[in-house]
């Protein structure tokens, strides 16, 4: 298994407990990847998060379903795993899981520009918006069983 992890940011882990959670599975189309990006701005946002960083987790969502997919099941169908949980610290945590295809290369497949795809239709930006979106990205992935992205985005304090 190929693991690659990005702004390799220690996260605290003191006091730090799950304060809801939510686990979706749905089929993978592309049709869902707006269902998915309003379920996970939805859930985040009874965190109280600004507008922008409410955006940029969507964001970051719409990217790595779209790469489960497009990547991890070229567009024929398959199922989405989505898992989200914010916790005390005020951090949210989604992980997009597909059985598909698998990443050969996780380092080569997030450097910018890179793409399989052959028509010249995808940019191969995917995970550089996910990491620039997002405080960490983690890509899991093994050739022909599939590949796991975590994203995990820290909210600011709210005033009281």
């Amino acid at each position: 298994m190929e693991q690659v992890c990005l702004k390799k940011e220690k996260m605290k882990k003191a006091k730090r407990t799950v304060v809801n959670e939510m686990k979706i599975r749905m089929p993978a189309i592309s049709e869902n990847e707006g269902t998915a990006r309003s379920v996970i701005g939805a859930f985040a946002a009874r965190l109280d998060p600004t507008v922008e960083e409410l955006a940029d987790l969507r964001c970051a969502v719409s990217e790595a379903v779209t790469n489960a997919v497009v990547h991890g099941y070229g567009n024929c169908g398959g199922v989405l795993y989505i898992s989200v949980r914010a916790y005390s610290d005020r951090s949210v945590c989604v992980e997009i899981k597909d059985k598909g295809r698998g990443i050969e290369d996780v380092k080569t497949a997030m450097l910018p520009l890179y793409t399989t795809d052959k028509s010249g239709e995808r940019s191969g930006m995917g995970f550089a918006v996910m990491q620039s979106f997002t405080d960490h990205v983690r890509v899991r992935s093994v050739p022909g069983k599939g590949t796991a992205v975590t994203l995990i985005k820290r909210l600011s304090r709210t005033e009281e």
